[in-house]
């Protein structure tokens, strides 16, 4: 059998209610040439029955509960097509997205692509805010304060991937930030400037709004610095200069509830 262009992963926890709506925008796209890889992170509202409607279309792993870094880096560890693309459960994909997303890979030269997206929130379209205007090329700097790539726009080649060491799976928040981050000093991302995605939020279980996301922003920042894996000294100053920002936020935050361990943990990232 000829391998795929495309493996699409979809790594899902306890998403029953929406995981149908994610599959079926990947089984209707206009585009052929991909397999369908979802990850069952331990599941147990019955999402493996929704599943199972699918399994002469798709493949499907089912694993003990270890977090979205290890179930994505599962799919991507069994993915036997050229590029990978990834989408989060809860999201959807317009019909057009692998076919627009494969013919830019291929004229562009990019080893790495996200598109734009349109944004919904309690049922409801809603604008974003200019910090979250995603760019494209060196992206560096744009990857400090916030995501700036969002994991169901990306399409990457399988092999740049795991060059990068895939998610961390320490991270249980903020494994999208901190793979972009040290993606960014040397490669260049394109950008299809168009909503080929439609991002969904405002439900109680979504990881974007779990409290403490700079904690772990401070711990990919730091470990970058230490790593020292090519960085000149602009990149250098960029990084120490916001890292020092956001101890102080998380510090002052931590010390207004009476955590002072937690901003003494902090601050110690500074020293």
């Amino acid at each position: 059998m000829d391998r795929p262009l495309v493996s699409v992963v979809i790594p899902t926890f306890n998403r029953a209610g929406v995981i149908k709506r994610a599959v079926d925008s990947v089984l209707n796209q206009s585009f052929s040439d991909f397999e369908c890889i979802v990850v069952d992170d331990g599941s147990t509202d019955g999402t493996e029955l929704v599943l199972a409607e699918f399994l002469n279309k798709i493949k499907v792993i089912k694993t003990e509960n270890r977090g979205v870094s290890a179930a994505r880096n599962s799919g991507a560890e069994i993915a036997a097509g050229h590029f990978i693309a990834f989408l989060d459960s809860d999201d959807e994909w317009k019909k057009e997205k692998l076919s627009k997303q494969t013919a830019y890979m291929k004229e562009s030269g990019f080893r790495i692509s996200q598109t734009d997206e349109i944004w919904v929130r309690n049922g409801k379209f809603v604008n974003k805010s200019r910090k979250y205007i995603r760019p494209s090329g060196d992206i560096f700097y744009n990857c400090l304060a916030v995501c700036a790539v969002t994991p169901s726009s990306v399409m990457m080649e399988k092999e740049l991937f795991f060059e990068y060491g895939g998610f961390d799976e320490s991270f249980p928040v903020c494994e999208d930030y901190d793979l972009w981050l040290r993606m960014a000093p040397k490669e260049r991302f394109g950008l299809i400037d168009e909503p080929l995605i439609i991002k969904y939020g405002g439900e109680a279980d979504q990881l974007s709004g779990s409290v403490g996301l700079d904690k772990y922003r401070i711990i990919s920042i730091s470990n970058m610095l230490r790593r020292n894996s090519g960085l000149d000294c602009a990149q250098k100053k960029a990084l120490s200069e916001v890292l020092a920002k956001k101890v102080k936020i998380y510090s002052e935050g931590a010390k207004k509830h009476g955590n002072f361990d937690e901003a003494a943990w902090a601050e110690g990232f500074l020293k």
